[in-house]
């Protein structure tokens, strides 16, 4: 795992990048992207010979670590058995994958529609939704996200969505639950988890019950901050949803396999929707995959009726085998528990050991491998350290502390006044330890910014 550097051979693949590669979320002429030479395990290095432990888990979804031997063995074994086939047909990897999935979903979501990714297993969800009740409308959060195609992005609750939001989807947003910077003028988890219901409930009735085809929430809401919801929350929504028939989604994407210490987020809380989507961590990114888990009953309702929807990728063999490889992997040497372990021993002490040392830190929240720290201004009046949304210079505070992260070998996953530790579930006590010295050198830039 010796970087070998070979500058010339990175300036080559970052001039192909500039002539060609389109970049998503990014003006073009502004970005700057790092060559990337190799990865293993919880690190990556670029042609220079600098390796950088990664924080960030790709874009949270490298659950195990980069180059498993044993996922990188199966996709090379499924590759030679066979490399692709039409969705329509009963293939081992496929049904060994969703048998697999399903035996770790709660209640009963045991049937599996596999898509590429977590924006088209929203896309899904929300179209088997209103079909199973008739209805038009959707509910989701502020301050959530929930995948760049058109329904999903309209679905999203920040600011990626404003210049695609046609203002028709039948989107309506309310607000989640979030004690340090509360809607509500809540002063305690208690009533916070009550107010946010009550908001809920409010929204339903104005909205009109019988126009709701669905609920959709993050279990654990992710790039928009790790606010991890209020004991009774989540339980809440389901009895709401159950009163006014309404269908429980939860996006577990960025959630879901390990992140927050336990198989799905959803069994922190013992609560279970309707549908579950999933991607990301179901084979750690490895060969694009995602789905839906589906309930007994949206199941039946497409039992002699055709489900009017699929892709031409569904269940694909390559990325099926990876995710059967890494459910194995992740049982047999204990990923989800190291996760919970090292997350609660190491992780979140050191954290707030950080927020002890550090002015720039006004909030330590979340669970597994699975934190953010907010950073503000001012820990009295909880001033954002940058605006909301900010871009260019007003965006330098958090721009200064990404910087200062990288030359101290640590990639961080920065949004808006966050930054988000989510490390691979795989890390170790050492690299904890290793990544934590290295975020508490960069949050003394952090520091010289507040007042």
């Amino acid at each position: 795992m010796t970087p070998q550097p070979n500058p010339q051979a990175g300036a080559a693949v970052k001039a192909a990048d500039r002539a060609h590669v389109f970049h998503s979320w990014s003006a073009q002429d502004l970005i700057d992207p790092l060559a990337v030479a190799g990865a293993e395990g919880s690190y990556f290095w670029d042609y220079d010979g600098n390796r950088y432990l990664d924080f960030s888990s790709g874009l949270v979804y490298t659950n195990i670590g980069y180059q498993h031997p044993k996922v990188v063995a199966a996709i090379q074994e499924q590759a030679a058995t066979l490399t692709t086939f039409a969705p329509a047909f009963a293939l081992e990897a496929r049904s060994e994958a969703a048998r697999l999935i399903a035996r770790r979903t709660p209640g009963d979501l045991d049937k599996i529609f596999f898509t590429n990714g977590g924006a088209d297993a929203v896309e899904h969800a929300v179209r088997m939704a209103r079909i199973h009740t008739g209805r038009p409308k959707v509910l989701s959060a502020y301050r959530s996200y929930h995948g760049g195609t058109q329904q999903a992005v309209n679905i999203t609750g920040d600011p990626r969505r404003w210049a695609s939001d046609s203002a028709a989807a039948g989107v309506v947003h309310f607000w989640a639950p979030y004690l340090y910077r509360s809607r509500f003028y809540a002063e305690t988890e208690q009533q916070e988890c009550e107010r946010a219901l009550e908001h809920l409930e409010t929204t339903i009735a104005f909205e009109g019950p019988g126009t709701i085809a669905a609920i959709i929430l993050e279990t654990v809401p992710g790039t928009a901050g790790i606010m991890v919801p209020p004991r009774g929350y989540l339980a809440g929504v389901r009895e709401l949803c159950d009163k006014y028939g309404i269908v429980f989604v939860l996006d577990e994407v960025m959630a879901g396999f390990g992140r927050t210490g336990e198989w799905f987020a959803a069994d922190l809380f013992q609560v279970t929707p309707d549908l579950m989507t999933f991607a990301k961590g179901v084979n750690s990114g490895y060969v694009p995959l995602g789905g839906v888990a589906i309930s007994g009953a949206i199941a039946e309702t497409f039992g002699k009726r055709p489900y009017p929807g699929g892709l031409t990728y569904s269940g694909h063999p390559l990325a099926c085998a990876a995710a059967v490889a890494t459910i194995n992997v992740m049982a047999e040497e204990g990923v989800v528990a190291n996760a919970s372990v090292v997350g609660a021993q190491v992780i979140e002490p050191g954290l707030r050991a950080l927020a002890e040392r550090h002015p720039s830190v006004g909030e330590v929240r979340g669970v597994g491998m699975f934190w953010a720290l907010e950073l503000v201004k001012d820990r009295e009046t909880r001033e954002p350290l940058v605006p909301y949304n900010a871009a260019g210079e007003a965006a330098a505070p958090m721009a200064a502390f990404a910087s200062a992260a990288k030359a101290g070998g640590l990639w961080p996953f920065v949004n808006m006044n966050r930054t988000h530790v989510v490390p691979p579930c795989t890390l170790t006590e050492a690299e904890a330890k290793e990544g934590l010295a290295a975020l508490d050198a960069a949050l003394s830039v952090a520091d010289e910014y507040t007042v």
